[in-house]
C-alpha cells in the first residue's frame, strides 16, 4: 500500500497542497502558539497552514515521496515544520503531546483513543473525512474507509464538540458539503 501512495505523490509538489475546509473554515479557533500534528498528511496542506500560523508542526505519512515534497516546501519557506515518514497505525502519537491535531481524508477507527489521549488539555481535533452517504464518486469505494451516519461523533464522544457538519443526503444535493463529515472537538481540561 505504501508504494501505491508513493507512486501517487511522486513528482508532485507541496506548493499547491490545500488545507482541509474544516481547518480553513475554523482557523479562528487555532491557538496562537503550541504544537500541532497533521496525521496521515499526504502533501501536507494542513501542516503548511498550521506552520504558517506559527505553530510548531509535525507531519506524518507513510508515503516517502509526499514527505520529501512537504519537507522541501517547509525548508523553502523556513517554516517550523518537521515532516516524517511514519506509519501512524503502528506508531500512533504519544499522550498529551499536541495542542492541535488535524486528520483529513484518512480513517483508521482504532486510532481514535490515541488521538484523544494525544491532545493536551484544551487541545483541538480537526477531523474531516468521507461518509457512506454518497452523492458522487469522490473518496474510497470501500465503505470500510467511510464513516457511518454519526460515527465521527461517536468515535470522539470523549471530547467536547465545538463544530460538526454532516449534511448527508438532505436537501439540494448539488450544494453544501456532500460525501464528508467535519468535526472540531476540544479535550476538556481536568478541573
Amino acid at each position: 500500500m505504501t508504494r501505491d501512495w508513493d507512486r501517487h505523490y511522486r513528482g508532485r509538489t507541496a506548493a499547491d497542497a490545500r488545507a482541509a475546509s474544516v481547518l480553513c473554515d475554523n482557523a479562528h479557533l487555532l491557538p496562537t502558539r503550541g504544537r500541532a500534528l497533521d496525521l496521515a498528511c499526504g502533501l501536507g496542506g494542513n501542516a503548511l497552514m498550521l506552520a504558517r500560523s506559527g505553530l510548531e508542526t509535525l507531519a506524518w505519512d507513510r508515503a516517502r515521496s509526499a514527505i520529501e515534497a512537504l519537507a522541501a516546501q517547509a525548508r523553502s519557506e523556513h517554516l517550523p515544520l518537521t515532516a516524517e515518514v511514519r506509519d501512524v497505525v503502528e506508531a500512533p502519537p504519544e499522550p498529551a503531546r499536541f495542542d492541535v491535531i488535524v486528520v483529513s481524508h484518512f480513517l483508521e477507527r482504532s486510532l481514535a483513543p490515541a488521538l484523544i489521549a494525544a491532545l493536551r488539555p484544551s487541545g483541538l481535533l480537526f477531523y474531516q473525512t468521507f461518509t457512506r452517504s454518497r452523492v458522487n464518486d469522490r473518496g474510497p469505494g470501500d465503505d470500510r474507509f467511510r464513516l457511518a451516519d454519526g460515527e465521527l461523533l461517536a468515535l470522539f464522544a470523549a471530547l467536547r464538540v465545538v463544530f460538526y457538519r454532516d449534511e448527508g443526503r438532505i436537501g439540494g444535493l448539488t450544494q453544501g458539503l456532500r460525501d464528508e463529515a467535519q468535526l472540531v472537538a476540544c479535550r476538556i481540561p481536568h478541573t
